[in-house]
């Protein structure tokens, strides 16, 4: 690498061109060696992408999500929305706009919850671009889970193979509850890449009709072995339960990327809405569907059941985005995707 001795204020934005000059020790010709040389022609670039907001209004709960739109003054390298160290990938629309659902992390406190848009050019230059936003902060629930000796003999042998160093099955259940429950949410944030660059689904999501509701979203668990405490996990989707093995409906028009055995999860479907925007249906017994089909909204994918981590047969249902798990009751609300996203999807500045 060479560096070049100039201040970037001697460096002007635009066309450029390096001449690289070699000259070798050789005595010919005439003792005063060869010289080759290459001309390079670039851009110079040393000015950040700038940053406009089209939405004005982002108002979110903790555990929710949020759309914010803007546009960008040149082409860049990545683009998104920024809260802490996590990312949400913003994607260019046909309009030549830019969209970003991002969310308000269930794991995140009001103090800390700061927002950023962020946009990096091809040249690497980076500007952030902060926006007007409330928030609401909400309690999640508490719940104690009793594991009995019955539930560990059940479901641990299939996960014994993946933990052969545990002791007992209580060994194995806290290796799958920690361990495995990490992988599998982070493959999560691999298949959250997956996804269209403009929406997909049309309208309210589906709530699997004629359903219980078993546990909530973010329900923090403190999980009890023979009246000790042995772990704590937070359950990040919506379990819902009807009759056994009851057929599944996609809950919007999308694209299937994930049809197979998945950890905890058992055997999952996950369907691609557009925007980095997921569904994940946990636990089922029978899948219908494979990856890359297109499905529509209400169309069966497949049966519930017991797979996976599941005491008893129900579907877990999970909205992911861009690899986080959010509250899945948003999108079940027509009224709030039309006001908080479809409206500004739509939205176009007075010209």
């Amino acid at each position: 690498n060479l560096e070049l001795p100039f201040e970037s204020s001697e460096i002007k934005n635009g066309p450029a061109q390096l001449r690289v000059v070699a000259v070798d020790q050789s005595l010919f010709p005439l003792g005063s060696g060869s010289t080759s040389e290459q001309t390079f022609s670039f851009e110079i670039d040393n000015r950040a992408p700038t940053i406009s907001l089209l939405s004005r209004a982002h108002n979110l709960y903790r555990g929710g999500t949020g759309l914010v739109t803007y546009t960008l003054s040149e082409v860049v390298s990545r683009t998104g929305v920024q809260v802490g160290d996590r990312f949400f990938p913003g994607y260019q629309q046909p309009s030549g706009d830019y969209a970003c659902l991002f969310a308000f992390p269930y794991d995140v406190k009001t103090k800390d919850f700061i927002p950023k848009v962020l946009a990096v050019d091809l040249a690497g230059n980076e500007r952030q671009a902060g926006f007007y936003y409330h928030t609401n902060s909400k309690p999640f629930r508490q719940r104690d889970i009793t594991i009995n000796q019955q539930f560990l003999d059940a479901k641990m042998p299939p996960f014994a193979d993946r933990f052969p160093e545990a002791g007992s099955p209580l060994e194995v259940f806290i290796r799958v509850n920690q361990t495995l429950r990490a992988q599998n949410r982070a493959f999560l944030g691999e298949l959250s890449h997956k996804t269209s660059p403009t929406p997909l689904w049309s309208g309210a999501f589906l709530r699997q009709p004629q359903t219980a509701t078993l546990s909530l979203f973010a329900d923090a668990r403190s999980y009890y072995y023979q009246g000790k405490k042995v772990d704590q996990q937070t359950h990040l989707g919506i379990d819902l339960a009807s009759t056994a093995q009851a057929p599944l409906e996609a809950a919007n028009h999308g694209t299937v990327v994930y049809a197979d055995e998945l950890g905890i999860y058992g055997q999952c479907v996950i369907i691609d809405h557009g925007l980095g925007l997921q569904t994940l249906y946990g636990h089922m017994s029978r899948i219908n569907v494979n990856v890359g089909q297109e499905v529509q909204k209400g169309q069966i994918i497949g049966n519930s059941g017991a797979t996976g981590l599941a005491g008893g047969d129900h579907l877990h249902f999970g909205v992911i985005l861009s690899g986080l798990p959010v509250a899945p009751v948003e999108w079940w609300d027509g009224d709030w995707i039309k006001n908080n996203v479809t409206a500004k999807l739509e939205q176009r500045p007075q010209k």
